[in-house]
C-alpha cells in the first residue's frame, strides 16, 4: 500500500503554516485506485468531503483535448491558420498556426492580453498578494480586442522560442468554437460532462467553489469568469481532486485515442521540458506530463506519468509561495514512480 512520503508531508506542512482558511486538497492515482487526502494548518481533515477549485491554466489541457479530437474528426487541420477561423482578418497577412499556439512557439508575448502596464500591475499584484488583484480578474477580452491584438502583434511565419501565452491558447478556442458552431463555452462544457464524463469540472465557478484567501488571509472569493471573455479557454475551469484524477487516468490509458496526440513532442520547451500539444513533458522522459494553475487565490499542479501509470493532483485555494502546489506535486509523483520500481 503506497503511502505519501515524510519529505511531501514536510511540504504540506510548511505549505499550509499559516494559512488558517487553507483546503489544500493532495490527490493520486496508483494501479487504478485514486487516493484523496485533505489538510489544513491544523493537519489532516475528512477527506470524505469534496471541494471544488479554480484550477487556472490545467484549463489549457482541456482546451487542447477538444482540439486534437477535431483533428482525429478532420473538422480541423492542427496546420491551420488562425486566419481560418477568424474571418474578419486580413487575408493576405501571416498568422500562427493552431500548432504554433498550442506550443507557445507563436511569438505572441507573454504578457498579452493585457498592455505593459497592466502586466507590471498583475506581477506587483502576484508580487505583493494585494487582495484587489486577486479579488478581480485581470484576464478579459471580447472580439474586437481579440482582433485589434492579433493585428497589432504581428508575428513571423517561423517557430519562436517557448513563450508561454494565455492569449494564444485563447485563440485555439475561439477557433474550435467556430468549429463547433456554438462558441468555446457550451462547447467545452459539453466536451468536459459528455465525453470525458467530468460532472464536478466546469467553465466559471459555481456557489459550490470554495473561496480563495490571499497571502493577508483575506477572503478574496473567486475570479469572475464568463462565455463572453475570450480568454476563458487559458484559464477558466474550476474542478476538483477527484475529476482530475479521472482526467489523468483517460490520458494514462488514452481511453479517447484522439489525446495521443496531445501527449507527443510537438515543440522544444524550456531547459527541463519539451513541449506536447498544451502540456509540457519532462525531456528526460516525455511520458511524464505536467501542467500547474493559479488564479488570484487559487493554486493548482496536475502531473501524470503514462508509462508507470500513476498521477498526482494539489489544490489549494490560497496563493502559494512560488512553486508549493508544484513542489508537492512533483515530490508525490517522483514517490509514486519510485513505488513502481521496487
Amino acid at each position: 500500500m503506497f503511502e505519501i512520503s515524510d519529505e511531501t508531508l514536510r511540504l504540506i506542512k510548511k505549505t499550509c503554516k499559516g494559512k488558517k482558511d487553507i483546503k489544500l486538497t493532495v490527490g493520486y492515482l496508483t494501479d487504478n485506485n485514486t487516493v484523496i487526502k485533505i489538510y489544513n494548518e491544523d493537519g489532516e481533515l475528512d477527506s470524505s468531503k469534496k471541494f471544488h477549485y479554480e484550477i487556472g491554466s490545467i484549463t489549457k489541457t482541456f482546451t487542447v483535448s477538444l482540439l486534437s479530437k477535431y483533428v482525429f474528426e478532420n473538422k480541423l487541420s492542427i496546420n491551420d491558420s488562425i486566419q481560418k477561423y477568424i474571418e474578419e482578418l486580413k487575408e493576405d497577412e501571416y498568422y500562427p498556426t493552431l500548432l504554433r499556439l498550442a506550443t507557445h512557439s507563436s511569438g505572441y508575448s507573454e504578457r498579452l492580453p493585457l498592455n505593459k502596464r497592466e502586466y507590471f500591475n498583475l506581477i506587483l499584484g502576484m508580487i505583493s498578494g494585494g487582495d484587489d488583484f486577486n479579488r478581480n480578474n485581470p484576464l478579459n477580452m471580447d472580439f474586437n480586442k481579440m482582433k485589434m491584438l492579433i493585428e497589432k502583434n504581428k508575428v513571423k511565419e517561423m517557430d519562436y522560442s517557448c513563450k508561454y501565452s494565455n492569449f494564444g491558447m485563447s485563440l485555439i478556442g475561439y477557433g474550435l468554437g467556430i468549429v463547433s458552431g456554438r462558441g468555446y463555452w457550451d462547447t467545452m462544457n459539453d466536451f468536459l460532462h459528455n465525453e470525458l464524463g467530468l460532472s464536478d469540472t466546469y467553465l466559471g465557478t459555481l456557489n459550490n467553489n470554495l473561496h480563495g484567501y490571499s497571502r493577508k488571509n483575506n477572503d478574496c472569493g473567486n475570479w469572475k469568469w464568463n462565455k463572453e471573455n475570450l480568454i476563458s479557454p487559458a484559464g477558466a475551469i474550476s474542478s476538483t481532486a477527484a475529476d482530475l484524477l479521472k482526467y489523468a487516468k483517460i490520458n494514462i490509458y488514452e481511453d479517447k485515442p484522439y489525446l495521443s496526440l496531445c501527449h507527443k513532442k510537438h515543440g522544444n520547451g524550456t531547459k527541463k521540458y519539451d513541449m506536447g500539444l498544451g502540456w509540457y513533458l519532462l525531456k528526460e522522459n516525455n511520458n511524464v506530463m505536467l501542467h500547474g494553475g493559479g488564479t488570484g487565490c487559487f493554486s493548482s499542479f496536475l502531473g501524470i506519468d503514462k508509462e508507470k501509470k500513476v498521477a498526482s493532483v494539489v489544490l489549494a485555494n490560497y496563493q502559494l509561495g512560488r512553486n508549493d502546489d508544484e513542489n508537492i506535486g512533483i515530490s508525490l509523483l517522483e514517490s509514486l514512480q519510485k513505488s513502481k520500481d521496487i
